[in-house]
């Protein structure tokens, strides 16, 4: 058996085109990347091939589904370092994707990378090696996605990646809702090749390297075998926000302005854009890398007066700077009159934190190697066995370590009172420092008759705590991941007759990942050091490293993720139909997953044995699969052929699937081909819905539409007056935990495409494809609306949730206190749909003796895509920056384009490529804004984020037949990203949309050898 592949790119027409082919007449560029894979069969003929989505074998590549083929070949060409680079472009690829950039940015699964085709997460799309699962990142995306880590794809032995365009859960069961990425790697390989390449910005930045080594012997028709060994290194440097210009730089936006309206001065330490100082009012939040102390009283905890530096002497940290407030700044009210500026000092110390610490990019590592041996078994059988090991280490630096922030679990700072009590309060959230200081170990209450007034407490004297705030000038947390991939596979195919065919496969692999994490404050050490004394708080940089070691001890955890797969299939002819054989092909599978991964920051030993600011979501389970599936294809007539299939998967849980598809093509005349597919599909919950064994929360501020007169009168305010609510009530925040749930059903998916290719000439083609997917019974977090309601009214909690009440507002209070944290299970509740274009142009013909001319153009426009809530409730993203639950507030443009054009003179080629990332309105109906209302907008920006347009150039020049060297400038016209503040993924810019083009005119060259 033969794969074919092709060279091209999958293009598009329409509206938007226009504008891509603009600017690409400017583009001279490499061989297009990737395109239909029916396109240009006629070349292949008599090829037995087998296309992804189906397991007949058959003599062309024209199915009834869309189906683009990815050239590692034509990646070279432009400029594309890695298969994970060239995935993340593809134009299907949308706003859930996870590109490297979010590891630097705090993502759950940090140090991974996974792609999201038609807008539906990563856990809708199903990645493939060879045609055989691989295991799952052990991290899951936002704790309950699972996905394949493409940064575990051995580059250099790829030797083609197909993308399924369509469902295709009838050949390969869970996950397929989106469509299939299958990476196929080199079959055989004789001789020897590698590559030298690094690259660098035009600033001087973001450093890439690239080694890579394949030698290879025998031949299979000559010799009976071929066996190769493959090994390469890639390295890539972190990139800060401060070698980038403004505004990527800064958390100051004031000079970002449209139509007179310009942004806040998110300045930590700072003055935001209404004259108040951000944490003082209505709550102290500040987190600036200097330490403020405000009196507060022994007794009760009350605070007092406004905050002044711990240490005036040493002044601002010398990365902060000095700002006076004026006099109006000091007595500036809100519209009831209340300072809101009361606790601020005199003087703060401003601190850009994205300039000082931000990351854009981690460090990342990558390496291993890959060995393959292919052998001829009887007069016809071939059987292979592979192994391939991969390791990627991702690092970033983050902020200073905090010394106060939302630990993960119900925890409050304690207060010490003079007479040696301590108390928790809700209303209480800001360390205080206490009066007296005893030895470690004291088992007593500390006073005045066994402690020493506290040396970090200025306020000692006067009998009065100190509440603190700030972070660590001299510790700044750093995030590591090691990630090891272990994979092996073995098999056999050949005939069974001359008309009957078996293959059998089997897969093993494991991969490891080691997460660490150093100068994050450990909270009962923190505790110890404030209790004893031994911290110094007045000059941090004074403290031993034994000190600041038992302050922030490295938190490591080990994460494993497995999966074994066996399948085996036969297909063959049954009888001669007028369009040809009546081929059936049927096969069974047993696959194993487990994924085993322990909470880095457990509260097993309490509240206060962990860390502040590290995740604390942890997940356990395996499960296995059983199926059986079968296709038929019928070639009706020339003019007709009708393919059906389907698949049976039982999970050990209980859980089982029928998956149906069958599709269309029909060719009314030779020029033009007709396409359509109508398919269920399914999503199996993932371990982290169904089995995660420490819950992931979020923290949301109260809202007054959840609160009744009856039970603020209590408090001496009502509904209409809730602004005078104290602000134990008013400005508190409860958290939402999404328990696991072992009774979901799984997801189900109805999917169709229809659509269309013509090549009306050799060298010449066009295709549009129509995509619709609904999603029922998606797995979401339940509404808590009503268990909050209802508590807050005295009621009965509904069934699926437990409540937890906050502290009192004070000790003792015997009013009902706050809510503190709702817990509710995940349910099967909502309907996503998904509906959009696909458009393709390609040309490839000669235009004079010795040069070619190809030109490829591959768009995606999303039509809609929306949720559909269980009380008929809809919710749009197509546009937008929603989805945030999926997207990170990266969006969902509705727009994404490539065009390619390349010059071959054959010892010459140049190649350039315009790439296109639509627009989309500030707005996000998930988070309460209205449909394209540009609702997420404070004024400072357009209601649109403008279309990206970027321009790539390669050159390629081929010294002999063994050796090649090639340059290439990636973003010729240094176009940074568009602008945009409200997306959290990335600072100032869409990380989707603007992930490499964060770093400017690029610039790469390398050489290639083959002998």
């Amino acid at each position: 058996m033969k794969t074919i592949t092709k060279i091209g790119l999958r293009g598009g027409a329409a509206l938007q085109a226009l504008t891509l082919v603009g600017a690409g007449l400017a583009a001279l560029s490499a061989p297009a990347f990737a395109q239909d894979a029916a396109q240009g069969a006629g070349s292949d003929e008599g090829d037995v091939i087998v296309v992804t989505g189906s397991i007949i074998r058959r003599t062309d590549a024209e199915t009834p589904s869309p189906v683009t083929t990815v050239s590692v070949e034509s990646l070279d060409r432009r400029g594309i370092s890695t298969v994970q680079e060239g995935l993340q472009r593809i134009a299907a690829n949308n706003g859930p994707a996870l590109t490297n950039s979010f590891s630097a940015n705090g993502a759950f699964a940090a140090g991974a990378s996974a792609v999201s085709l038609r807008g539906l997460s990563t856990n809708s799309t199903l990645v493939l090696f060879d045609g055989m699962r691989a295991a799952y990142y052990p991290l899951s995306d936002d704790g309950t996605r699972n996905f394949v880590d493409l940064n575990t794809i051995p580059d250099d032995i790829v030797d083609h990646i197909e993308v399924l365009r369509d469902g295709a859960s009838s050949s390969y069961g869970a996950d397929a809702i989106a469509g299939v990425v299958n990476v196929i790697t080199k079959k055989n390989f004789k001789g020897i090749s590698g590559r030298v390449e690094s690259g660098i910005s035009s600033r001087g930045d973001g450093q890439q390297y690239r080694l890579s080594l394949t030698a290879g012997t025998g031949d299979l028709e000559e010799n009976g075998y071929n066996a190769y060994i493959s090994g390469f290194y890639y390295n890539s440097k972190q990139l800060k926000n401060n070698q980038r210009p403004y505004p990527y730089n800064s958390d100051d936006y004031r000079n970002i302005c449209h139509d007179g309206n310009c942004g806040p001065n998110n300045v930590v330490d700072g003055l935001d854009g209404d004259g108040a100082y951000p944490g003082f009012s209505p709550v102290v939040t500040n987190t600036g890398s200097n330490f403020f102390v405000r009196p507060a009283s022994a007794l009760t905890g009350t605070q007092s007066g406004r905050y002044q530096i711990l240490n005036p002497l040493a002044g601002c940290n010398p990365l902060t700077t000095p700002y006076t407030l004026t006099p109006g700044e000091l007595a500036a009210t809100d519209e009831d009159g209340n300072l809101i500026n009361a606790a601020a000092p005199t003087t703060v110390c401003q601190e850009d934190l994205t300039k000082n610490y931000g990351v854009i990019n981690p460090d990342i590592e990558r390496y291993g190697f890959s060995a393959r041996f292919t052998a001829r078994v009887g007069d016809s059988s071939e059987a292979y066995a592979q192994f391939n090991f991969l390791q990627t280490n991702v690092g970033y630096d983050g902020l200073p370590s905090t010394i106060r922030a939302n630990a993960p679990a119900p925890f409050y700072f304690p207060r010490y009172s003079t007479s040696g009590n301590v108390a928790y309060y809700g209303n209480n959230n800001i360390l205080q420092l206490p009066v007296y200081v005893c030895p470690r170990g004291t088992t007593v209450a500390c006073t005045a008759a066994n402690g020493t007034l506290n040396p970090n407490n200025p306020f000692a004297a006067q009998g009065q705590n100190a509440a603190i705030i700030g972070r660590l000038s001299n510790s700044i947390e750093h995030d590591e991941t090691r990630t090891r991939a272990y994979r092996g596979a073995i098999g056999i195919k050949g005939p069974i007759n001359d008309k009957w065919n078996y293959q059998v496969d089997a897969t093993a692999m494991h991969m490891d990942l080691r997460r660490k994490s150093d100068g994050y404050v450990y909270i009962q050490h923190l505790l110890d050091v404030i209790a004893d004394g031994s911290f110094n708080f007045v000059n941090p940089a004074a403290n031993s490293q034994a000190t600041m070691d038992y302050l922030m001890p490295t938190a490591i955890a080990t994460s494993t993720s497995d999966m074994v797969q066996v399948q085996a299939n036969a297909s063959g002819d049954l009888l001669d139909l007028p369009g040809g054989p009546l081929q059936l092909g049927f096969g069974v599978s047993f696959r194993y997953e487990a994924v085993d991964s322990p909470s880095i920051n457990s509260d097993i030993n309490g509240g206060t044995e962990r860390y502040y600011r590290l995740n604390g979501f942890a997940v356990k389970g395996d499960r296995r699969v059983y199926s059986a599936y079968a296709e038929l294809n019928a070639p009706i007539f020339d003019q007709l052929e009708v393919n059906a299939s389907g698949r049976y998967d039982r999970y050990s849980g209980g859980l089982d699937n029928f998956s149906p598809k069958i599709g269309v093509k029909v060719k009314p005349i030779k020029e033009v081909l007709l396409r359509g597919t109508y398919s269920r599909g399914f999503r199996v919950p993932s371990f982290g819905e169904a089995n995660a064994t420490f819950p992931t929360t979020g923290f949301v501020t109260n809202n007054q539409s959840l609160f009744n007169d009856t039970y603020l009168a209590q408090y001496g305010c009502t509904v209409a007056t809730f602004a005078d609510c104290p602000q134990y009530i008013r400005t508190g925040s409860y958290g939402q935990t999404s328990l696991a749930n072992p009774e979901l059903k799984a997801e189900k998916s109805r999917s169709f495409t229809a659509g269309n290719l013509v090549e009306p000439m050799r060298g010449l083609s066009f295709s549009v494809d129509y995509y619709n997917i609904k999603k029922t019974g998606a797995i979401t977090t339940a509404d808590n609306t009503p268990a909050l309601q209802a508590y807050y009214a005295g009621l009965p909690i509904p069934a699926g949730f437990n409540v937890i009440e906050d502290v009192p507002i004070a000790p003792g209070d015997p009013r009902t206190p706050r809510v503190a944290f709702v817990q509710s299970g995940f349910i099967n509740a909502n309907t996503i749909k998904s509906e959009g274009l696909d458009f393709a142009a390609n040309i490839d013909m000669p235009i004079s003796d010795g040069i070619r001319w190809s030109s490829s153009l591959e768009a995606s426009y999303i039509l809609r895509l929306e949720t559909e809530f269980p009380d008929g409730s809809v919710e749009r993203y197509d546009g937008t920056l929603g989805n945030f639950n999926l997207t990170a507030g990266s969006g969902t443009p509705k727009w994404r384009g490539t065009w390619t054009n390349t010059l071959d003179f054959g010892n010459f080629a140049l190649s350039g490529t315009a790439n296109f990332f639509g627009g989309y309105d500030t707005s996000a109906m998930d988070q309460g804004t209205g449909y394209k209302d540009c609702g997420l907008n404070d004024g400072s920006l357009p209601c649109r984020v403008k279309d990206y347009i970027t321009f790539d150039l390669n050159a390629q020049v081929k010294v002999t037949d063994q050796f090649t060297f090639y340059a290439n400038m990636l973003n010729v016209f240094d176009k940074l990203p568009p602008i945009d503040t409200i997306t959290y993924g990335a600072h100032a810019y869409n990380p989707v949309q603007g992930g490499e083009g964060i770093l400017g005119r690029y610039f790469r060259i390398g050489a290639k050898f083959n002998y």
